[in-house]
């Protein structure tokens, strides 16, 4: 480990959240150039390139690459499992979260929203629940928690509606009426 680095490295990641992107990618690209295996680097542009760039090829070959040089830098997981969430690359991203898991020092309460997340968007709704249930159990966050129950309601708002018990119906003969006429 450099300390050299890992000062460029928390340079760039306020650089990231100032916005200040091409100065970030110049300092990230900097630190592989004399290190091509520091993977938090790697982690970083592959953030970059996922949320700022588009270019979800390259976030994904900087996220392969953050995860063989630092298989125990936890944000990998964390910004590689919504990447394969968001292209729905459902049995890759049970992969990761399996690996996940085991890492030292791993928030517990975001890889099981991972979980939830890729088992409601696969429509497991009953596993999504459970999972979310887990986040609500681990988390020690307020707005963490907040969005937690929010997520169950919601699963449980269209376990209802798919199981034709949903009490919200529309009144087809008011439809268009203001309420209380």
């Amino acid at each position: 480990m450099s300390i050299h680095n890992e000062q460029l490295l928390t340079n760039a990641d306020q650089l990231i959240k100032d916005n200040k992107i091409e100065e970030a990618v110049a300092i990230l690209e900097s630190i592989i150039h004399n290190n091509p295996t520091f993977g938090k680097a790697h982690n970083h542009l592959g953030f970059i390139y996922e949320t700022k760039i588009k270019n979800y090829t390259k976030a994904e070959e900087h996220y392969k690459l953050a995860y063989q040089h630092s298989p125990d830098y936890c944000a990998i997981y964390y910004n590689y499992a919504i990447l394969l969430s968001n292209l729905k690359r459902f049995d890759e991203l049970k992969e990761l979260l399996t690996k996940a898991e085991t890492v030292v020092g791993i928030n517990k309460s975001t890889i099981n929203n991972e979980w939830a997340i890729l088992y409601e968007s696969d429509g497991n709704i009953d596993l999504a629940i459970e999972y979310y249930k887990k986040v609500i159990a681990s988390t020690f966050d307020n707005k963490t928690l907040e969005i937690a129950i929010s997520s169950v309601e919601r699963c449980n708002r269209k376990k209802a509606f798919l199981n034709g018990t949903n009490t919200t119906a529309i009144n087809s003969g008011n439809f268009g009426t203001p309420p209380g006429m």
